[in-house]
């Protein structure tokens, strides 16, 4: 095993409730669920999980709500032997929510209440910085406000430590002040939120990652679900092949990408490499119900690694 990295999270800690039906109500209409599942959920606490399933240490820098939700979090976060340190519990404001719509084919549809993401200020950041200044990587998201993304950008660029922006949910977005992040992954909807270049097609992938590196960003992954990602920087552009999987529920799986590939990253992995054990970590997270309890500890996944990534 190589050197365990230090990965710290800057990012929403969420309560996932999903629900799984063949159809969808229409206006107006009740209708009875087959099944519902209620896990701990958010993006930056299901990077944070996956990295730390990937077996890097992990520090969580958020905020949660003075709800039931909010000290379950943090217990959450320290059953994995996630640092909770850093997680503040923000007075008057629910902790955030996010019910989730599951489709027979693993599709989803989600609704994301922020609740206490929005209180984590540039402040947090710089209280957290003890944390931050040991970690291999910073890993950030778009369900805490941007200029909270922006300082710890900004933060991490002036100490010299690895940053992953993850633009999740996409939206409005000053690309100049991201430029200081190492990688900029968004998905195919997102990166075209961003930019306004459609992407159904690899050529697409090309293009609109030619335009981001074209604002100033220094590499760019675009995750393609299952034709796999397109990483693009100053030395070229390709695109890193997807591994095929019996899928169930695709919820979660953006998120197992960029917390594992931190952590790959982090023990010294090859880029293309790391980028090829992202896309199969991620894959092999579909192939269950839920988000971070989808996810595969190292061993685990080391296993399916030496069957399929072998094969590549």
């Amino acid at each position: 095993m190589a050197k365990q990295s230090l990965i710290a999270v800057v990012g929403s800690a969420n309560v996932d409730l999903t629900t799984f039906n063949d159809v969808f109500p229409r206006p107006g209409e009740t209708i009875f669920g087959r099944s519902f599942d209620l896990g701990f959920g958010g993006k930056g606490a299901n990077q944070a999980v996956a990295a730390r399933l990937c077996g890097a240490s992990v520090g969580m820098v958020a905020k949660v709500g003075n709800d039931l939700f909010g000290p379950a979090t943090i217990k959450n976060f320290e059953s994995f032997g996630i640092d909770a340190t850093n997680v503040g519990i923000a007075k008057g404001v629910s902790s955030g929510v996010a019910p989730v719509f599951v489709e027979p084919s693993g599709q989803n549809r989600i609704i994301v209440v922020k609740g206490a993401n929005d209180a984590l200020v540039p402040e947090d950041v710089d209280a957290a910085a003890p944390l931050l200044r040991k970690a291999d990587t910073i890993v950030l998201q778009f369900e805490i406000p941007l200029r909270t993304v922006y300082h710890a950008v900004q933060f991490a660029r002036a100490n010299g430590i690895r940053c992953i922006v993850n633009p999740a949910p996409a939206q409005p977005v000053d690309l100049q002040k991201l430029c200081a992040a190492d990688y900029f992954i968004p998905n195919e909807s997102e990166a075209e939120a961003i930019t306004g270049i459609p992407v159904h097609t690899v050529d697409d992938a090309k293009k609109c990652a030619e335009y981001l590196l074209g604002k100033g960003l220094r590499r760019v992954v675009i995750t393609l679900g299952a034709r796999g990602c397109f990483v693009a920087g100053a030395d070229g552009a390709g695109l890193i092949p997807a591994f095929k999987v019996q899928s169930v529920d695709t919820t979660g799986a953006g998120d197992a990408f960029i917390g594992s590939f931190a952590v790959f990253l982090g023990e010294g992995i090859p880029e293309k490499e790391a980028l090829l054990r992202a896309n199969l970590y991620a894959a092999l997270s579909t192939t269950k119900v839920g988000t971070q309890k989808s996810f595969l500890r190292r061993a685990e996944f080391e296993k399916d690694w030496q069957n399929c990534g072998k094969r590549l």
